[in-house]
C-alpha cells in the first residue's frame, strides 16, 4: 500500500524530472488526506508558510493508477508555481480560469496523462470509489430514508 513517504518520493520525482526550472522557496510537504469522491487533491499554506499538498486518501489504494496520483501531484504543482498557495509571484487572478492549469500540464509533457484520466474517471472511478468507501452509498440512503421519514 502507498504511504506518504511514497507520496513524498513522487513528488521529488515530478519536480526534479518536469518542474526543474522552478524555485522552491519553502518547505513543501505531501500527503494522503480525507476521503473525496468529488475531489482527487488540492494545495494550501500552512500558518508556518510551509505548503501542504493534499492528495485524495483514497489513492494509497492500488486500484488507483499510478499515473492518476502523479497527475494530482502535478496539478497542485502548477497551483503552486502560478504563485497559489506559495511565496511564489501569483501569476494570475484565477487557479483555474481559461484552463491554465491543463495548459501548463500539457506544456510539461502531461497531455497523454491527462487523456487518460478523462477516460479513467468516466469509466472506472466511480465503480473505485464505491469499493474503497462502500459506506458511501448507505449513508447516502440511509439520510434520505431519515429525511422522509422527518417530512411525514
Amino acid at each position: 500500500m502507498r504511504d506518504n513517504f511514497w507520496l513524498d518520493s513522487r513528488l521529488n520525482a515530478i519536480w526534479m524530472m518536469l518542474f526543474d526550472d522552478t524555485p522552491r522557496p519553502n518547505r513543501v510537504l505531501v500527503r494522503f488526506k480525507g476521503r473525496w469522491k468529488n475531489k482527487f487533491g488540492h494545495i494550501r499554506m500552512l500558518k508556518d508558510k510551509s505548503t501542504e499538498i493534499a492528495i485524495n486518501g483514497l489513492f494509497r489504494s492500488s486500484l488507483v493508477p499510478e499515473y492518476i496520483v502523479d497527475l494530482t501531484v502535478a496539478h497542485e504543482l502548477v497551483h503552486y508555481i502560478h504563485g497559489f498557495h506559495s511565496p511564489l509571484p501569483r501569476l494570475f487572478t484565477h487557479p483555474h480560469k481559461g484552463g491554465i492549469v491543463n495548459k501548463e500540464l500539457k506544456k510539461r509533457g502531461f497531455s497523454e496523462m491527462i487523456k487518460l484520466e478523462r477516460k479513467w474517471v468516466k469509466e472506472q472511478w466511480p465503480n473505485i470509489y464505491l469499493q474503497l468507501h462502500p459506506g458511501a452509498r448507505q449513508r447516502r440512503t440511509a439520510r434520505r430514508i431519515s429525511l422522509f421519514n422527518f417530512f411525514r
